[in-house]
């Protein structure tokens, strides 16, 4: 009786190769170029961690490119990558996601001998004789696939391991298109040993009888796509998988910190709560860049000093931070100010007593007022609507929809500012 299968694959998805990011030069303090880089550095790391654990093949699941590019660069990135793997004796078999489909480079570049990319126009079956696996999956064609493939797919082939790749929302994913919707029973009940899915960017072992996996993609582009990124290892003995393990790739490490700065005396202690907070960041880091977005919450005395600049706080915050973190691992994406005054609410019968009362409405709506005021202060200066945009608090009050974050904000800064007399 032969043998049954044993080997080991990784299995990456969402690689998003040279995917542009937006907004980063408009910040001159943003490490831009190491950022923009990061994609290239993951990919090269999938390959050094293929090579390091002597795997058998590598799977990708999707969305190797990131839109209709025409630089023919990040392809020939990606070929030199996996001409390294398939150097070594490592296939690859990948799969086009919906960014995929968009792209020209897809379409033209030719991967080099032991790469494989799957079928567009029908699920395609793929077998590794040497490794007594079954490689199922299709590609997309078009961006919006919007049936559900997976139901053509193929049945199991008795004595070999199956394997099916499969770009999918499954039944679907905040944040994400849904893309070849199915359902995990769907896929548990086909009969395969191993779903290889992609789209999704947050790692999620869906199922383990079988194994249905999203691996997540392998490096965060934006502050929502925040923590660890990287592959899986699987280990597969006697046909039957043993250990997914998940490997960190990502060289840029996007991180949302909550800093509680309640009770806080002043702006140096909240200071020094940020400092502890971003140490124990750049630890789990371990070396990264991290890519920081704070948030201050919690009622401090030190509320209004915080609120009344909050350009000149941002700056105090990156130059308190680099006695926790040297200046090229780290840089503050943004701040979110969600303090508040330590101070009860004043009680008043006078003008400032109204205001307050007035601040706590809901909504815009109930401030004519404000609306108007802001109405005339953005007629004085033509365009300036347009350049401050609809989500700028002053358009926003000229429409009569300022929303309730707004005026609470307001509200306590005032109460502050009354607090320190």
């Amino acid at each position: 009786m032969a043998p049954l299968p044993s080997f080991r694959f990784l299995h990456a998805a969402d690689l998003h190769l040279d995917s542009p990011l937006r907004g980063l030069d408009a910040d001159l303090s943003a490490p831009a170029a190491r950022i923009r880089g990061a994609s290239r550095e993951a990919l090269a790391a999938l390959v050094d961690v293929a090579l390091g654990e002597k795997v058998d093949f590598v799977v990708i699941a999707g969305d190797l490119y990131d839109g209709d590019w025409s630089d023919f660069r990040t392809g020939q990135a990606l070929v030199a990558s996996l001409a390294k793997l398939t150097r070594a004796g490592i296939r690859v078999v990948a799969i086009r996601g919906n960014h995929d489909a968009e792209s020209q480079i897809t379409r033209d570049l030719r991967l080099p001998d032991g790469a494989t990319l799957l079928s567009t126009r029908r699920p395609e079956s793929l077998v590794l004789e040497e490794h007594g696996v079954v490689l199922h999956g299709q590609s997309f064609a078009s961006r919006d696939v919007t049936d559900n493939i997976a139901m053509n797919y193929p049945a199991p082939r008795p004595g070999l391991f199956n394997l099916a790749l499969l770009h999918t929302a499954a039944t679907g994913r905040p944040g994400h298109a849904s893309y070849a919707p199915c359902t995990v029973e769907q896929l548990a009940r086909h009969g395969y040993d191993y779903w290889a899915l992609g789209h999704i960017h947050t790692r999620e072992e869906v199922l383990r009888d079988p194994w249905i996996v999203f691996p997540g993609n392998l490096q965060g582009r934006h502050i929502n796509e925040a923590g660890a990124k990287g592959a899986s290892l699987v280990t597969v003995r006697d046909n039957r998988v043993v250990a997914v393990e998940h490997r960190t790739l990502d060289v840029v490490r996007w991180q949302r910190i909550v800093v509680d700065c309640s009770g806080a005396a002043d702006e140096e202690a909240v200071l020094n709560r940020v400092l502890r907070a971003m140490g124990e960041a750049a630890g789990a880091a371990e070396g990264r860049l991290l890519a920081l977005r704070l948030e201050l919450s919690g009622p401090t005395a030190a509320h209004a000093t915080l609120s009344r600049n909050r350009a000149d706080t941002l700056g105090r915050l990156r130059a308190a931070a680099l006695e926790a973190v040297a200046e090229e691992d780290f840089w503050i994406e943004g701040v979110r100010l969600n303090t508040r005054p330590a101070a009860p609410a004043l009680a008043r019968n006078d003008a400032v007593g109204r205001l307050l009362d007035a601040l706590a409405a809901p909504q815009a709506t109930e401030l004519p007022d404000l609306a108007d005021y802001a109405r005339q202060l953005l007629d004085r200066a033509p365009g300036l609507r347009e350049a401050l945009g609809p989500d700028h608090p002053a358009v926003q009050a000229a429409e009569g929809q300022l929303g309730p974050e707004w005026l609470a904000r307001a509200r306590d800064l005032i109460l502050a500012r009354l607090a320190e007399g």
